[in-house]
């Protein structure tokens, strides 16, 4: 008997990324699943912090309670960062489109944006100073040209190292939010 939600190798049903009835579209959203290399780098960073927590149990049943203190405020701060490391990425609602950062968040609202669109052009991999030849998502503002800006999101990027068809079913979303958006 076949289970198949249990299966990993069905095939993508495009209702998948279709909203609910009842989701607000009035909140931030990201209009994609975080790719598998963000999600393992937060499980591997949490997977430290539980180790850290564990030290520092043993630390305050051991030794000084400030010494554990330290180490738990160590292991607040891995949790905190694999938490930010998987909030990252574009969020879209009818105010705006939000980039988020490991440490900055730049929101631009619809009515500053000229054009979401899609370039092949020389990306980062994985964030890395190496650049590959790729897709980038851009974002061109009021009054600014699109030279110089940060892409929004990359198909080499942690969501979409080989991923293309996320990448490009991602990007279309968000060139869809913009078209909606802009108008109004």
């Amino acid at each position: 008997m076949p289970l198949p939600f249990l299966t990993a190798d069905r095939v993508f049903e495009a209702t998948d990324d279709v909203p609910l009835p009842y989701d607000d579209r009035d909140r931030w959203r990201r209009p994609y699943r975080p790719g598998p290399w963000r999600v393992a780098a937060a499980a591997l960073a949490l997977l430290l912090a539980s180790f850290v927590l564990f030290a520092a149990v043993i630390i305050a049943a051991t030794a000084e309670l400030t010494s554990a203190t330290v180490v738990f405020g160590l292991a607040l701060l891995v949790i905190v960062g694999a938490l930010r490391l998987l909030r990252m990425g574009v969020w879209v609602s009818p105010r705006g489109l939000r980039q988020v950062g490991f440490l900055t968040t730049r929101t631009a609202s619809w009515a500053q944006v000229s054009a979401v669109r899609t370039v092949q052009q020389p990306v980062r991999w994985l964030g890395l100073p190496r650049t590959v030849q790729g897709q980038a998502l851009l974002l061109v503002r009021q009054g600014q040209s699109a030279d110089g800006a940060p892409p929004l999101m990359t198909t080499h990027n942690a969501d979409f190292l080989g991923r293309a068809e996320a990448f490009d079913r991602a990007a279309d979303s968000v060139e869809a939010w913009a078209e909606e958006h802009q108008a109004h």
